[in-house]
Parts: C-alpha cells; sequence; structure tokens
C-alpha cells in the first residue's frame, strides 16, 4: 500500500505530507474491520520478541521515535503498526508554535530529513487531556519532555519539573531531551553541570512517587569523546535508567544531495541514513563505557532489519525508528521483527 502512496505523499511538502498520513491513519483505523487488517499486515506476535527493560514489559523491541507524534494525537492508530513502544513528544509546559514553516525537508538521494521543528506542540496540559481518553493495550508510551523556547537555560530546570509531573500518572517512562538543536542553546543543558543539576532533581521528583518510573537521556550525536565520557559519569552518578542514542545531527558531512540545495534548505537537525554510522559509534563507545547494566534506545539512520541488528549488535538494548517509515513506509516495523526472529 505504501508504494502507491509513496510518490502522492512526497508530491507534497514534507510536513503536508505528515499531516496527511496520520490523520489518513486515524481515519482508517477507526474504521469497522480495518484496525485488525492493519495489526494482521503489521504486527508480529511472538514471545521471543519479549523484552524487559528497566523494568518495563516490551512486546518487541522496535518503537517510534519522539517527534512523530508530538500532541499525543496519534498514538492509538499508531499503535496498529506494529511498535513495541511508542514515544510522544516532545512536550513543552506551555504550548508553542514553532520555528516558521517551511521547516521539514526530504532529502530522496540520502534517504534523509532536515528538520528544524523547534518544539512546536500544544502543551503539556493538552497531552493529559489526550492521554486521559485511554490507552491501546499491549504498547508501551513514552513520554518526551523539553523546555519552552522562551525559558531561559537558569530556569530550565522548572519546565521539566513541571512537564514531568503532569506526565507522571500517564505514561510509562520519560525521556529528557537536552539535544535538539533547533531550540536556541537547548545542547548547553548536555554540559556536565547543569545536566547533572537538572537529573537529579528529576530523580528527586521521581524517588518521591510511590513507584518510580524510568527516566531515559537523549543525547546529541554531535557530542566528542570528552563530552560522551561526561554522559557516562552523569549516568552514574545520577542512576537514571537508560540512555537514547541519538538524536539528529548538525553534520552534513557526505551528503548525495547537492550542496547547494543542502545549504538552501539552511539550518536544522539532519536524520536518516547519513546519521547510521555515527549513531552506532555512539551507542558501541556508550556500551563499552556504562557496561553491560545501562539500557540504551538506538536510534538513528534505520532504514532496514539490518541497519536495526547493527544498532542492537553495538549494544542497544531496543531501537526505534522515524526516518526509515518516510522512505520504507510502516512496512519496516515487521521486516525488523521478523529479522529478530529469524537471527
Amino acid at each position: 500500500m505504501y508504494k502507491v502512496l509513496k510518490p502522492l505523499l512526497f508530491a507534497l511538502s514534507a510536513e503536508t505530507a505528515h499531516k496527511l498520513t496520520l490523520q489518513l491513519l486515524d481515519f482508517a483505523t477507526a474504521i469497522p474491520g480495518v484496525k485488525s487488517l492493519f495489526r494482521k499486515w503489521y504486527c508480529v506476535n511472538d514471545s521471543r520478541l519479549h523484552r524487559k527493560v528497566f523494568g518495563l514489559d516490551f512486546p518487541n523491541p522496535v518503537g517510534l521515535a519522539a517527534g512523530f507524534d508530538k500532541d499525543g494525537k496519534h498514538f492509538r492508530a499508531l499503535a496498529n503498526l506494529g511498535f513495541g513502544f511508542i514515544e510522544i513528544g516532545t512536550v513543552t509546559p506551555v504550548g508553542q508554535p514553532g520555528n516558521p514553516q517551511p521547516r521539514l525537508f526530504r532529502l530522496p538521494a540520502d534517504e534523509a530529513v532536515i528538520n528544524r521543528m523547534g518544539f512546536n506542540n500544544d502543551g503539556v496540559e493538552a497531552m493529559v487531556r489526550r492521554l486521559k481518553k485511554g490507552r491501546p493495550e499491549g504498547v508501551i508510551i513514552g513520554g518526551n519532555i523539553g523546555k519552552n523556547k522562551e525559558t531561559p537555560n537558569d530556569q530550565a530546570v522548572s519546565d521539566y519539573e513541571k512537564c514531568f509531573e503532569a506526565l507522571f500518572p500517564y505514561v510509562d517512562y520519560f525521556v529528557v531531551n537536552v539535544s535538539s538543536p533547533n531550540t536556541p542553546n537547548l545542547r548547553a543543558l548536555q554540559d556536565k553541570k547543569p545536566l547533572s543539576n537538572l537529573l537529579n532533581r528529576l530523580q528527586v521528583l521521581n524517588h518521591q512517587k510511590t513507584a518510580p518510573k524510568p527516566i531515559l537521556l537523549k543525547i546529541s550525536p554531535d557530542l566528542n569523546r570528552v563530552q560522551l565520557d561526561d554522559i557516562v559519569a552523569i549516568v552514574k552518578e545520577t542512576g537514571i535508567a537508560g540512555v537514547i542514542a541519538t538524536n539528529t545531527t548538525i553534520g552534513r558531512a557526505g551528503l548525495n544531495t547537492p550542496e547547494k540545495e543542502v545549504t538552501e534548505i539552511g539550518p536544522g537537525g539532519l536524520s536518516g541514513k547519513p546519521l547510521r554510522d555515527t549513531a552506532t559509534q555512539v551507542i558501541r563507545y556508550l556500551r563499552k563505557n556504562l557496561g553491560e547494566q545501562v539500557p540504551i534506545i538506538g536510534v538513528g539512520g534505520i532504514v532496514s532489519p539490518k541497519d536495526a541488528l547493527e544498532k542492537l549488535e553495538a549494544g542497544a538494548t531496543l531501537v526505534q525508528v522515524y526516518t526509515g517509515l518516510i522512505y520504507e513506509g510502516p512496512g519496516l516495523v515487521r521486516k525488523i521483527n521478523e529479522a529478530l526472529l529469524a537471527r
């Protein structure tokens, strides 16, 4: 089906196509009988795929990365596409429009995307209202949290606290996003002192709960070895549950897309196939230095089952996809799970 739809979607702007695809999915899965048909096409139900990670039971290790469903509007429909877990967000305390359009661009020659969305979302309370309406069975839901653009970094902890407290009853795990390149100065929060302060504060709040929830940190692929060593030390010091490696890159090296076209697109985070090797190298480095006990979710450049297996062999515990869905369609999730079973 996606082979038929893809040329039509690629004739539209990337952001329009994204919104239309999700609206069509919502519509289709609301039709009696279609939901079960989608599950038959895309879901692989096999106990060998189950993973127990940071105390949660994942039906399979393939998840949807944050950014695909920023506001938690579509996760019920997306749950019919075979994901073991779905991460919604990034959400901020107050709704914000994000950066001016156009802000999402395809690079077909590279099977890549550049985005500078800028945490566009309706705000955490709107997300909570949607989550209160109920969740699909059998899918883990993660909440990816960030700060508002207008919030200065020295007050950022408060933004993360607000999102954490509001979402706590409704999601299974949290992801602290300090690595998006599209919010000014956000990546400065990856520095050792502010990041330690932020994660320690969230852990204090977390451990005040009757049943604390896993908190993960999503990191940039653009960190150098010294910075990665700081991340390793912070993860160990704060006792957070795990790491997501990686977010998008600001790098543009080695692209097949003409340089002039890339320059005209302008700034933003690059995702997709060009990120594959860098993300895998970060995963391998983290696994070596964190040891075997800290879960790592591998994301970045997974456009085939082979790419997913490579992430797992490098040390990832689970994987997430996003840009690969744009180029390969939802069947990618099933293919990865089938490849895992074949292995």
